[in-house]
């Protein structure tokens, strides 16, 4: 019992890559949309294409036969490590359809990383990002300055916005604290069809 204790206590903790990475084998595995489902806060936001409630869109949803791909290209970390995005770039049916795809996760209470807001779209040609990446986390110094948003972290280091027009278009943005001011890391934008 004590020696399954000292393992556990050794083993690293799960980042939000790690939790991406998790999330997209589990999407291989289990299924696409249910492991959507698992990996999502009861709140979380989808874009469908207008936002709403994850859980909604995602009630019925039966899983694909096969699952889309993706995998993390960059990832921002909030000072106090409880809040994270990733993006990276998606494939479909090995390279039919390539896009992109911004999360935001956010750390629970038990260690683990749930989802808060997933956006994404196709692309023309695949986001060259991706390999052996490493968070870039933000600054603890400094007093993050508060800011138009749709979201942040709760020590305000890191922010995300999104808006979606009338005519379809739509834009998510995000923000990494510097110390002295906030740098914009996410500028996705999608054109209707």
């Amino acid at each position: 019992m004590i020696e399954a204790l000292l393992l556990a206590a050794a083993e690293p903790a799960m980042t939000a890559i790690d939790a991406e990475r998790a999330f997209a084998a589990e999407a291989q595995k289990l299924g696409q949309w249910t492991a959507f489902r698992k990996w999502s806060t009861p709140d979380a936001v989808m874009f469908t294409p207008k936002p709403g409630k994850a859980h909604d869109f995602l009630k019925d949803l039966k899983d694909p036969p096969v699952a889309v791909f993706w995998w993390p290209g960059r990832s921002y970390v909030s000072c106090d490590g409880k809040t994270a995005i990733n993006t990276g770039p998606w494939v479909r049916q090995w390279g039919k359809s390539v896009g992109y795809f911004t999360t935001i996760w956010q750390k629970q209470a038990d260690g683990s990383w749930k989802w808060l807001l997933d956006h994404g779209d196709a692309l023309q040609n695949p986001r060259a990002e991706g390999g052996d990446i490493k968070a870039q986390q933000a600054s603890c110094s400094g007093k993050p300055t508060m800011m138009p948003h749709s979201g942040h972290s709760a020590d305000w280091t890191l922010a995300w916005h999104y808006d979606v027009g009338s005519q379809g278009q739509r834009s998510v943005f995000a923000w990494i604290w510097t110390g002295t001011k906030y740098e914009n890391v996410i500028d996705d934008s999608v054109k209707p069809q």
